[in-house]
């Protein structure tokens, strides 16, 4: 039975937890569960903290996890990323108040905060900086203001937060982050099916099928506005000068490429989500 880790809490929760269900698995009734067996689908979820997902998995006491590549990284001996699953994307960078310091070199031997120690110490290693890491759990604006640290190393997004600290972003993206399927050391039986199944999610969020009617002399001019992912699906109509299209395109953008379709004499065009795939 192959046992998995998913965050029980946190910003990766909801969505890991979707995801999981979208791809055919159940789930646990109640947010105290810690601990949910899928004897359908022969697996076993074991509901942990974020942070902790990577230790565990690492170690070998579970099979595979969802977690942030960010916390992947924060931990000494991390466990193998095997598959990107597209969602809490991340970035992370160095900041401090501003024209303190322009480069990661100017860095040495001075205080760096952050929440991630582990994957900032590693960072600052390769670049060949050391400085003295200072660990704080959860947000580390204020450890510049507050005296304990001369620089930080977070989670930027707009970098508004950060701008009302009194700081600002200097040298090198530390990492982009997102959410990743990891994996224990070696292959366990049932990864490469659970991997299957999540690819075939992120598939269907990312594509629809787009119907449509036409003129049959406009096929090779509606395939160059909509190829599809091999080619279109071509269809007799009632009518031999009309064909029915169907083809799989990327959700983002759809609405312009039925505007181009349109606009050269395709009708009735009608998109539907994709519930499920196999690529």
């Amino acid at each position: 039975m192959l046992r998995i880790a998913v965050p029980n809490k946190g910003s990766l929760a909801e969505t890991a937890a979707e995801m999981l269900a979208e791809a055919g698995y159940a789930g646990r009734r109640d947010s105290k569960t810690l601990h949910v067996v899928d004897a359908a689908n022969d697996v076993e979820f074991f509901f942990l903290r974020p942070r902790d997902i990577a230790t565990y998995v690492a170690s070998g006491a579970l099979d595979v996890g969802i977690t942030g590549r960010d916390l992947l990284r924060d931990v000494p001996q991390p466990a193998r990323e095997i598959e990107a699953l597209g969602f809490a994307q991340s970035t992370f960078r160095f900041a401090a108040p501003a024209g303190r310091f322009s480069t990661i070199q100017d860095l040495a031997g001075v205080r760096v905060a952050s929440a991630y120690p582990g994957l900032v110490d590693a960072f600052l290693r390769e670049n060949g900086v050391e400085a003295t890491l200072v660990p704080l759990d959860g947000a580390v604006e204020s450890a510049v203001r507050l005296g304990v640290a001369d620089a930080i190393a977070d989670v930027v997004e707009t970098g508004t937060t950060l701008r009302q600290a009194g700081l600002e972003i200097f040298g090198p993206v530390i990492i982009e982050s997102e959410a990743v399927l990891i994996s224990r050391p070696g292959d366990a039986e049932g990864t490469e099916r659970l991997l299957r199944r999540l690819r075939g999610v992120i598939v269907a969020r990312r594509f629809v099928l787009l119907d449509f009617d036409l003129p049959a002399k406009l096929v090779d001019q509606a395939a160059a506005i909509a190829p599809g992912r091999e080619s279109p699906t071509i269809s007799p109509l009632q009518d031999p000068e009309w064909v029915a299209v169907r083809v799989m395109l990327p959700r983002k953008g759809i609405n312009q490429v039925m505007d181009d379709l349109y606009a050269i004499g395709a009708r009735a065009l009608l998109v539907t989500a994709i519930h499920a795939a196999r690529l």
